[in-house]
């Protein structure tokens, strides 16, 4: 009898360690739960949204009223980027009135969706508009000129209906530059091509893009390949300039060619300068002039400080200081950028302000 009461004791003890280990993992399975539930809940609803509250905070003005920049006092020398954030969306109520009597041109570019929306909504403010749609290409021993399919034609409908902003869609020319210039017949296949498209889809001439791509490839150090480069661009401006838009303006197409800023304080051989400009005076209608892109991973800073971009003005157009502005300058698209950097010591976020 003794031996079995202890046999059921030991068997009793047993069971009732089972019956605890078993509590303390249920116990710890428990306490695991609800620290993983915890850290679900701190990162993936918690954060999310004290960063929605964050960015309302600075995107978004609750008492805006439509007055204008002047108004809110957002014109000084002193803004925040604070100030940048809260106001970068906001517009005064009146979209149809223009401050400014020089030309303005705009660019549509793919990778901002916003683009054709707010081109539509301040048409008024705009005398030229620019969408990104055209390549000039070398396909052997052809050009093919690509980005009709790119086309929005009822865009381009609804921006007329109530609209006087010409439309010149840009084309970069990515074609071998050394048959394009140095080669008669594809330098003019080249201009026939852009001549027949504009005439065809009703545009009011091109923004050209090939001095950049050029200077890459290294022509413009051979003073003979400059020179045909050149020609080639006051070719195809002068056969612009022969034709008509005949359904609108009755103005002759237009030619706007792109030019980059220098990137020192002396203008370098490849660098578009005062000669060249004036080389294409009458043959171009206007200089779109990049200035923007001062800094970048290897040199962070500002995206276009206002002393680069006047030494620019004065490179570009040879100008020194105190003297009077040439009549040139009248014809340069300042460059102004509606992005900004975010610099990391790991490398460089791109934020766009839409």
């Amino acid at each position: 009898m003794a031996k079995k009461r202890d046999r059921q004791a030991v068997s009793n003890r047993r069971q009732n360690q089972a019956v605890s280990s078993d509590q303390h993992r249920i116990v710890g399975d428990s306490s695991s739960d609800r620290r993983l539930i915890i850290i679900f809940v701190v990162f993936f609803v918690i954060s999310p949204a004290i960063a929605v509250l964050v960015y309302h905070k600075y995107t978004s003005s609750g008492d805006f009223s439509g007055a204008s920049v002047y108004e809110r006092g957002l014109i000084k020398t002193d803004i925040r980027y604070q100030e940048i954030l809260a106001e970068h969306s906001n517009v005064a109520e009146n979209v149809s009135r223009r401050h400014y009597d020089y030309p303005v041109l705009a660019y549509i570019t793919p990778w901002n969706s916003k683009g054709y929306d707010m081109a539509k909504k301040f048409k008024s403010k705009f005398t030229h508009l620019s969408p990104v749609w055209y390549d000039l290409k070398s396909h052997g021993s052809r050009l093919v000129l690509e980005g009709r399919h790119n086309a929005d034609q009822g865009w381009i409908s609804e921006l007329r209906l109530t609209g006087d902003a010409l439309v010149l869609p840009r084309v970069v020319v990515e074609a071998s530059p050394t048959d394009l210039l140095s080669k008669k017949k594809l330098k003019n296949k080249a201009i026939d091509l852009i001549v027949t498209e504009c005439k065809e889809m009703g545009y009011d001439g091109i923004v050209l893009e090939s001095w950049s791509r050029w200077a890459a490839y290294g022509i413009l150090r051979d003073p003979d390949l400059r020179n045909l480069a050149l020609q080639f661009v006051k070719q195809l401006g002068n056969a612009l300039h022969l034709e008509v838009e005949s359904r609108r303006s009755k103005q002759p197409l237009q030619l706007v060619y792109v030019i980059g800023p220098p990137r020192t304080e002396n203008l370098e051989e490849h660098d578009f300068g005062p000669e060249d400009m004036q080389s294409l005076n009458g043959a171009v209608d206007g200089f779109s002039l990049m200035t923007y892109d001062y800094s970048g991973p290897h040199n962070p800073g500002p995206n276009a400080p206002v002393n680069w971009i006047r030494s620019t003005l004065r490179l570009v157009l040879g100008i020194k200081r105190n003297s009077p502005v040439q009549h040139e300058a009248g014809k340069i698209f300042l460059g102004i950028n509606f992005y900004g950097y975010d610099f990391s010591l790991s490398g460089v976020v791109f934020c766009w302000n839409q």
